[in-house]
């Protein structure tokens, strides 16, 4: 099969969709990979690394225009949708929920896109989307440490604390992998932890681990309402696969906030959990004030630290770009996990979460299979 790895254009992202590592199993395959020049550079791999591994360095439009699968980190920008072809899969995170233009361009185009963030294993888990929420999760955590600092606008709290002065206040909506990483670096730090969710599963969880150094709480609109207005530091950590997140955190509650708390909403890639979220940010300029509270809402965290992302998402997609390269198109309609990452299939949208929030009607992948792609 003939791979494309193309340059990442959001801004500040500095990954790249697969190491030098990661092509070289697959050109050893042989399989076609091309590189489009200077991809990996943000991440540290030149293009000698990829040439040297049996990688084509080429221009971008070659990236696209010679390959029959996409792969990338980020969803495609609209400079970007030009680019893309009839029946050509695109790999990659597409967060469509929230995003009405770029499903309806991809779906213009009458692209294959499947996202790494809806594909559940056999346990419901969501093994491509878990490596980059380790990463944010943690990074929710250092991000907010600085941003309370006053010469960024904090309210010049030092989560730790130190002897005689009380500890900062992390409150964490969500103990999925987003919450349970904030979880654990917060309290490495040595701040004072809540932590939100509908999960008593969870909850029970985490308070056997912590031995109760944790307060969990149920996640309810009057539990949220008594305790926002106590954080310090505000991590969103919700995440429904495919949906628009839900908002749980009203413009009242931020309301109530003490000037120069902050507010890292990881959501935000799903539209957020903060009412107030309502814009994203970039690493060039990741916050702005709101209320006095200073917001952060920057939709590639993992993007600041690209060396450790690049290598951990490359660890988890390889083994299905490889599947998709050997086996060719019907995988992807056999495959129970490939399968639950297809959102888009060639003009249909075939996951029933991304079609409920855009109001677009929903076809299942099982009936497109049976109807058009028998000769496939």
């Amino acid at each position: 099969m003939k791979i494309g790895i193309v340059k990442e254009i959001k801004p500040q992202e500095n990954r790249v969709g697969m190491t030098p590592l990661g092509v070289k199993s697959l050109t050893q395959q042989g399989h076609k990979v091309f590189v489009e020049v200077c991809a990996g550079e943000g991440s540290g791999y030149s293009n000698e690394e990829y040439r040297d591994v049996g990688a084509e360095i080429v221009e971008r439009e070659d990236a696209f225009n010679n390959s029959e699968l996409i792969i990338k980190v980020k969803e495609p920008l609209p400079e970007e949708y030009s680019l893309l072809q009839s029946n050509q899969i695109l790999f990659t995170y597409l967060h469509l929920a929230p995003a009405r233009q770029l499903t309806e361009a991809l779906l213009d185009r009458e692209v294959i896109g499947i996202a790494y963030e809806t594909m559940r294993d056999s346990l419901g888990r969501l093994p491509l989307l878990t490596p980059m929420s380790q990463v944010a999760g943690r990074m929710s955590i250092q991000i907010g440490a600085q941003f309370l600092e006053r010469f960024y606008g904090g309210e010049g709290v030092l989560l730790g604390g130190v002897p005689g002065v009380s500890a900062g206040h992390v409150v964490v909506i969500g103990a999925g992998v987003v919450g349970t990483n904030a979880i654990a670096m917060a309290v490495g730090l040595g701040a004072r932890v809540t932590v939100f969710d509908v999960s008593l599963e969870k909850l029970n969880a985490i308070d056997e681990l912590y031995k109760g150094r944790v307060l969990t709480m149920v996640s309810t609109a009057e539990n949220l309402a008594d305790i926002v207005p106590t954080a310090d530091l505000l991590v969103g950590a919700v995440l429904i696969p495919g949906a628009r997140a839900p908002q749980l955190v009203t413009e009242s509650m931020v309301k109530t906030m003490r000037k120069g708390s902050v507010i890292v909403d990881v959501a935000i890639d799903q539209g957020g959990i903060v009412e107030t979220c309502d814009r994203l940010t970039t690493h060039a300029e990741p916050v702005y004030l709101r209320h006095g509270v200073v917001h952060y809402a920057v939709p590639n965290m993992p993007g600041a630290v690209p060396r450790t992302s690049t290598i951990a998402l490359t660890n988890v997609t390889l083994p299905f770009v490889k599947k998709i390269a050997n086996e060719g198109l019907r995988v992807v309609g056999e495959d129970p996990m490939l399968s639950s990452g297809v959102n888009l299939f060639s003009g249909y949208v075939t996951n029933q979460q991304v079609a409920d929030a855009l109001s677009i009607p929903y076809t299942p992948l099982t009936r497109i299979f049976e109807k058009k792609l028998l000769s496939v």
